[in-house]
């Protein structure tokens, strides 16, 4: 292989890895806790798009109970966006493990 066809190789990679990254925003995972009642809506970029309480939590007014929720389904929701992540850049890579991409 010639460093042509590498440079070529890797511009290729880097539109495709873009193009991804692009479809990856538009892409969302929920993670839960507590049965659904609290609810973290994350897009694929691990930023978090929506935070939902159902409305009986609030007036339990267990304040520790509801953090510990709320930091469980934001979690939950990472975790999965990442997941996310790694299956799209398999896909990219074709199961190529790069360190550091997810």
């Amino acid at each position: 292989m010639n460093m042509s066809d590498l440079m070529k190789q890797a511009q290729q990679f880097q539109e495709n890895l873009k193009k991804m990254q692009d479809e990856m925003a538009g892409k969302t995972v929920e993670g839960s806790a507590g049965g659904g009642m609290v609810t973290a809506i994350f897009n694929g970029n691990s930023e978090l798009v929506t935070l939902s309480i159902e409305p009986q939590l609030l007036s339990e007014q267990d304040v520790t109970l509801v953090q510990d929720l709320i930091s469980a389904a934001i979690n939950d929701g990472i975790r999965k966006s990442k997941e996310l992540g790694k299956s799209e850049m398999s896909k990219l890579t074709g199961g190529l493990n790069l360190p550091g991409m997810f």
